[in-house]
């Protein structure tokens, strides 16, 4: 698979400054002031278990292996998140509790308490953060169009008068309604409940394209071992920060996330975490190799300058 390119400039420097959760060492101060445990932390100190959200087939980010175990970038990250909650509340022996969440529900999940991190696939924009709060960031993605590999669809404005399947509840949905009206294409949107049932629809027919980011249409196709019958086509269409996600308000809670990317930032832990779910092969067998873009290389690099500065 080739290395994914496009002009980044734009979006570069906000992506950058997106690497750091806003107020997060302010935050931390705060909480120290304050003495207590936020309401999350309390509870997770009472019951000594952390509610990890996780995504049945968002290849690398959280998947199931072949014993139906969720595993996954996003979930080791969280991982690292839960370690660090551990040191906060003095508790190392912290139990992990896995709740399947999908496109749709997972900011509900987050927000009505169901779970404590959500360690999937999940866009940082500006709408989801007035409800959530997000992780620095941990991977940087875009809009992009599956295809069967015989398609003359070469990007969005082939599919005038098109079906084309996006999954519920994510960014892709609404840049494809603006790419519609943009362009006035006239598709037909249709909506699936996940990634997989999105892959589906296009692999029986019934949609002529499937969209979303790019590195989720990279790992679908590895799963399915469908080099030769899907590829991966056109422009992109959004660009899409990932982080972690977790409940606003808790200034305990955001500095425990925070510290715990400054530390694996600091330990030099980003990469080889990256090489592992990016490059190298899979538990489940799949490999993608996909190379680090520069865009998320120069974030770590900041965010590891940024835990020397404090």
């Amino acid at each position: 698979m080739r290395r994914r390119t496009t002009n980044w400039a734009i979006a570069a420097g906000w992506l950058l400054a997106a690497t750091l959760t806003p107020g997060a060492s302010f935050a931390q101060d705060i909480a120290a002031q304050q003495g207590g445990l936020s309401a999350t932390l309390a509870t997770i100190k009472r019951t000594h278990t952390v509610r990890l959200g996780f995504r049945e087939s968002s290849t690398p980010f959280s998947f199931l292996d072949q014993s139906n175990r969720p595993i996954g970038y996003s979930l080791e990250l969280c991982q690292a998140v839960v370690e660090e909650i551990g040191v906060a509340i003095d508790a190392s022996d912290l139990k992990i509790e896995y709740v399947k969440v999908t496109s749709d529900d997972r900011i509900p999940a987050v927000v009505d308490k169901k779970i404590d991190l959500e360690c999937g696939s999940t866009t940082a924009s500006f709408e989801r953060r007035k409800q959530v709060a997000f992780s620095p960031l941990m991977f940087v993605a875009g809009t992009k169009l599956m295809v069967p590999r015989g398609s003359t669809v070469t990007g969005i404005n082939d599919l005038a008068g098109k079906t084309i399947v996006v999954t519920k509840g994510t960014t892709n949905e609404q840049a494809i309604r603006t790419a519609d009206g943009k362009f006035r294409l006239g598709l037909k949107i249709v909506t699936a409940d996940d990634h997989e049932q999105s892959y589906q629809m296009l692999d029986t027919e019934k949609a002529d394209a499937f969209a979303t980011d790019d590195i989720l249409l990279y790992g679908l196709i590895a799963r399915h071992k469908s080099q030769y019958k899907m590829k991966v086509v056109g422009d992109y269409l959004s660009y899409d920060p990932y982080g972690i996600m977790f409940r606003k308000g808790e200034p305990e809670l955001a500095a425990a996330v925070e510290r715990s990317f400054r530390k694996l930032a600091t330990n030099h832990d980003l990469m080889p975490l990256y090489e592992k779910w990016f490059v190298s092969r899979l538990p489940t067998g799949e490999k993608l190799n996909v190379p680090i873009s520069p865009q998320l290389e120069e974030s770590f690099k900041v965010l590891d300058e940024s835990a020397a500065n404090n």
